[in-house]
């Protein structure tokens, strides 16, 4: 009885293998990271607010500018992930999710007084900066559970919040029909829901490594493939058909039946795992040293386990070599570091503009309301086939040709040229493909920069180096969307209404037609792209060298010290277990 008592899967039976595996961990991470995407869904409901409140383009441009800052500055979150577990800091993220959107829902409906602009734009950032905390808890653990397959899971992962923009707006219109103002209430309440629901089950899980891992995460692609698929279907059905609301409905459903279908794969996997450690005594012990997680109202402690033993600002001019854990002030004093970040000033803020302004952008062309929004839900979809496809494409082919990751980052952006000329232009029905390739481009950005920190720099303080990366996408939409797209619109429009003879009524909002409304904005883009491309092939060159090596030697050298550790220590301990 006693012998049967020791064994390690009578304490941890299948279903909690099953609720706290790794494989687990992913599907929630990947429900969190499926409607975490609401700053890519503004261009659905920035007229509504420019209308109601009555800002001109400048404004509104500037309001989507601290939506990007919120968005993509995310050192709070990084840091905060530095000192607790995932689950705070998903659990921060919901409740500024909520009271962030809620807030900007209560002034577009007019419950509450107009707020000035400085309010609308603290909400905005409040709820924006949600997303960081929800991309830090749910990615970088991902990425710590799997070190070996970070492209991909960054890919996959980043993917899902690529696609929840479409997500998001089939479920909108399922619930609420076509009302742009409860878009609003839809993203204050339904992301903080999932975290809330799934937070407990994404946290850090050391487990021995599978050697089918990439393949499980290939499965998971394929679903996630015909998600994206059966999105673009209905999107085009709706655009034809103009659906009801009980269409909108049955849309719905089937999108959450193929959001849960990874639940099999985790069963196949975590069931998989679950019978190796009945079988492998290494396994076993490995069973047996795993806790279940903190209680939500365990006390999380601000402190490192352990103090450094020296200060980190110490070597900040003397970086270890490239894969070796930095220290943050190593990584930002690095030059590779400060070359990635302009390269995304460059690209990321030039597609970001494209995409907040695709609304405007549509209206000054002459589409009509319905094709706006197809063009919307495209920039989703492709967004999150951008993603995948430079998370596992650049995997396969640094696996098997050693081609460095910066490459793809270079082609990426010589891409996004295409798509800011077709705007410039205003070639006939070009906005179509024009969405497309912007998409595709704006999300292929994000896995490749991931990715590159997190193997240049370590993995020790990735949390917070990956946060401090996203800082320069504001500051690239900043001068590209406000400085720039947003005063050659107002002035364009200015000069269209005095050519009129018509004067702007105080609450107005400032209207422009034609193709001259973003003709210089995306022509000045289109170089400021070329020109972060040029940067890019820099760390091209200075990494390939690196990326030509085995970069993921060490993780495979710490794994074997382990199983020796495991195999060596605790056997004498075991055997005298199961003679009592």
């Amino acid at each position: 009885m006693a012998a049967s008592s020791s064994n390690p899967t009578s304490s941890n039976p299948f279903w909690y293998q099953f609720l706290f595996g790794r494989w687990f961990s992913v599907l929630a991470s990947i429900l969190i990271m499926s409607v975490a995407g609401a700053t890519y869904m503004f261009a659905l409901y920035s007229s509504d607010i420019k209308s109601s409140l009555g800002y001109d383009q400048t404004t509104l441009n500037l309001l989507s500018f601290f939506k990007d800052l919120g968005g993509n500055v995310g050192v709070i979150s990084g840091l905060t992930n530095e000192v607790a577990p995932a689950w705070v800091v998903l659990l921060i993220g919901a409740v500024m999710n909520l009271f962030g959107y809620t807030m900007i829902w209560l002034a577009v409906t007019k419950r509450i007084p107009k707020p000035q602009i400085w309010h609308m734009c603290l909400y905005i950032t409040i709820g924006a900066n949600s997303q960081t905390f929800a991309n830090t808890g749910a990615l970088v653990t991902c990425v710590k559970n799997f070190p070996e397959s970070r492209g991909s899971v960054l890919g996959l992962l980043k993917g899902f919040v690529g696609l929840s923009g479409a997500i998001l707006s089939q479920l909108y219109r399922a619930f609420y029909g076509n009302n742009p103002e409860s878009l609003i209430l839809l993203i204050a309440w339904l992301p903080a829901a999932v975290s809330v629901v799934l937070l407990r089950f994404v946290r850090i899980i050391k487990d021995l490594r599978q050697p089918n891992e990439l393949k499980v995460f290939y499965h998971f692609l394929y679903i996630s493939l015909g998600l994206a698929g059966t999105l673009m279907v209905l999107i085009i059905l709706q655009s034809l058909l103009r659906f009801q609301q009980i269409q909108y409905v049955g849309s719905a459903i089937v999108v959450i039946v193929l959001l849960l279908l990874p639940l099999t794969i985790v069963f196949r996997e975590e069931l998989s795992v679950w019978k190796s450690k009945i079988a492998s005594p290494v396994l076993q012990l490995e069973s047996a040293s795993q806790q279940p997680p903190p209680p939500l109202t365990s006390t999380v402690s601000l402190a490192p386990s352990s103090p450094p033993s020296e200060s980190c600002f110490k070597n900040m001019f003397n970086p270890p070599s490239r894969g070796e854990d930095y220290t943050i002030p190593q990584a930002i004093f690095s030059m590779d570091l400060i070359i990635l970040f302009m390269a995304t000033i460059c690209g990321v803020g030039g597609t970001l503009t494209a995409i907040d302004n695709l609304g405007q952008i549509g209206e000054s062309l002459g589409y009509q309301s319905h094709s706006i929004t197809t063009f919307i839900s495209l920039v989703s979809i492709w967004n999150y086939l951008g993603r995948v496809v430079s998370g596992f494409v650049s995997e396969y082919f640094w696996k098997k040709y050693k081609v460095p990751r910066p490459l793809f980052l270079f082609a990426t952006l010589i891409l996004s040229c295409v798509g800011h000329l077709l705007i410039a232009f205003g070639v006939p029905n070009s906005l179509y493909f024009s969405s497309i390739v912007i998409g595709f481009c704006f999300g292929a950005q994000w896995p490749l920069i991931y990715a590159i920190i997190s193997e240049i720099f370590g993995l020790k303080y990735y949390a917070t180096l990956s946060s401090m990366s996203g800082g320069a996408s504001p500051i690239g939409a900043y001068i590209l969307n406000v400085r720039v797209a947003g005063h050659l619109y107002d002035r364009e429009a200015q000069r269209q209404m005095e050519a009129t003879g018509r004067r702007r009524n105080i609450g107005e909002d400032l209207s422009c037609l034609g193709v001259e409304c973003y003709r210089k904005a995306f022509l000045i883009i289109t170089a400021a792209t070329v020109f972060g491309a040029l940067v890019s092939l820099i760390l091209v060159v200075r990494t390939w060298k690196f990326y030509k090596g085995d970069i993921y030697r060490k993780f495979r050298e710490v794994e074997g010290e382990d199983i020796e550790m495991k195999m060596a220590a605790p056997t004498n301990g075991t055997l005298t277990a199961a003679k009592n």
